[in-house]
């Protein structure tokens, strides 16, 4: 069988009466469509609901997949643990979409679960369709590091998968919009929120999958968003499927997004090219790419051929001889930043110069951040094509005597102490909004807490090679 139907919702635990207390009147919108997606599931009567949260085990290159017979979950983290859920697993096809993703080389799977109870990601939309529909089997995912045309590809497993098994499968992709929508809200207010918001809407609205799949991760991370991997999944889950999409609601209130939407098969599922949207991803992903490259100066050319010649060839890039003179005649320190899809794959740098030219520190730099970043596995030969670099090229550090002085915009942080413990933040990081989360994070990194007596406060301006 075909998945039956797919629904995006958001999961604010204060939907619940018994945790709301009254303030999920404020969320009355999503309350209502919350029981029509409810009530469509229920009409639907599927053996097998897949849910993907935000909030179960993640892992950076693993995409976990609940194992065992079943899980419970409540709410007693936020004040009531009278409400919750029992679900049991399908077990079969947990089987069947884990062999899937093995053949199809996608790490994904029900190694390494940290914690069996039922998350808020799907224990919300559980409440709401408990109260209607029964007699379903659960299906629970997470998401991970990787791509969109990676979850993209799990969804269309689970597609696979349903239509091998003969089950009748509808698709829940649980995940919040933005979280930083008001300057009173939990989180704050970024202008790229509302701006996000708007764009996963109409994309929900019109269908157009493809635009989740290729929204600007620098756009997502300042909006501090948290549901669109789950979408693309579930984008997946009906590749090449003709749909009406509907956006049955969408409000922020309490500075967090909340969106809901349906999608209903109107033909076959796979009977329409035009909707399988493997191939336009990659085909705007390689342009992009390729842009990237052509914009590059040369400072972000001396790093990209760095570790480039090191993972071929283990040995290091002798420096060049045509180099401008602000790079062989000049000595500073300098950041390596690599990404990859859009999210940090490696960044070391020095402070202050250490070696005989800023291109030198540069080409070490490069190697190190790729190779040497203990957050991340080395880069390997075949992810280079897909890398992006970033030269940052630092000032000189300032003392600085009070939290005005500073500007998580302009001015990178040192916070020191005097037994040695340092920690640094660039300028200008994408979520790094305010200087206490500037500060907190460059603590953190130091190993340092801002209350220690003797805390060292510095700044530094960078000239930032994209």
């Amino acid at each position: 069988m075909p998945v039956l139907a797919a629904f995006a919702v958001p999961h604010p635990p204060l939907a619940v009466p018994g945790v709301g207390h009254g303030r999920e009147a404020g969320i009355a919108a999503t309350l209502a469509a919350y029981e029509e997606v409810a009530r469509r599931v229920a009409e639907l009567a599927p053996q097998t609901i897949v849910i993907s949260s935000p909030h179960i085990t993640s892992y950076l290159d693993y995409l976990h997949i609940s194992p065992g017979a079943g899980a419970h979950g409540d709410f007693g983290d936020f004040g009531d643990a009278a409400d919750g859920s029992d679900v049991a697993y399908d077990q079969e096809f947990v089987r069947e979409l884990t062999r899937a993703a093995e053949t199809a080389g996608i790490p994904a799977g029900t190694r390494g679960e940290r914690d069996r109870a039922l998350d808020w990601g799907v224990l919300v939309p559980l409440h709401f369709i408990q109260a209607r529909a029964s007699g379903y089997q659960v299906v629970r995912m997470g998401l991970a590091g990787f791509s969109p045309i990676e979850h993209y590809r799990l969804g269309r497993l689970v597609q696979q998968t349903a239509e091998r098994l003969g089950r009748r499968v509808v698709y829940v992709a649980s995940g919040d919009l933005s979280h930083k929508l008001a300057a009173d809200g939990p989180y704050g207010f970024s202008p790229d929120g509302p701006v996000f918001d708007e764009a996963v809407c109409e994309a929900l609205a019109s269908g157009d999958f493809l635009s989740l799949l290729t929204m600007g991760p620098g756009l997502c991370e300042r909006a501090a968003e948290c549901g669109l991997r789950s979408f693309q999944i579930m984008a997946g889950a009906l590749d090449g499927t003709p749909v009406r999409a509907e956006l049955l609601s969408h409000e922020g209130p309490f500075g967090v997004g909340y969106g809901v939407a349906a999608f209903t098969p109107t033909g076959v599922a796979g009977s329409e090219p035009s909707r399988r949207f493997e191939e336009a991803y990659l085909e705007w992903h390689e342009s992009s790419l390729a842009q990237v490259r052509a914009a590059e100066d040369s400072y972000v050319r001396l790093a990209r051929a760095s570790l480039e010649h090191y993972v071929r060839t283990r040995t290091h890039l002798p420096v060049p001889d045509d180099l401008p003179a602000e790079l062989a005649g000049r000595r500073a320190g300098a950041f390596v930043s690599i990404k990859k899809d859009g999210r940090l794959r490696g960044c070391i740098g020095t402070i202050a110069p250490v070696r005989a030219s800023l291109a030198e520190e540069i080409v070490e730099n490069a190697v190190s951040a790729g190779c040497h970043d203990p957050r991340f596995s080395p880069v390997r030969e075949e992810e280079l094509s897909e890398l992006v670099y970033d030269v940052d090229v630092l000032g000189e550090s300032e003392p600085v005597v009070s939290r005005s002085e500073l500007d998580p915009a302009r001015y990178g942080v040192i916070v020191s102490t005097p037994d040695g413990r340092r920690g640094l933040l660039l300028p200008s990081l994408d979520g790094v909004d305010t200087v206490d989360e500037q500060l907190e994070i460059a603590a953190r990194k130091g190993g340092i807490s801002l209350g220690e007596k003797n805390v060292r406060l510095e700044r530094f301006e960078v000239v930032r090679h994209l």
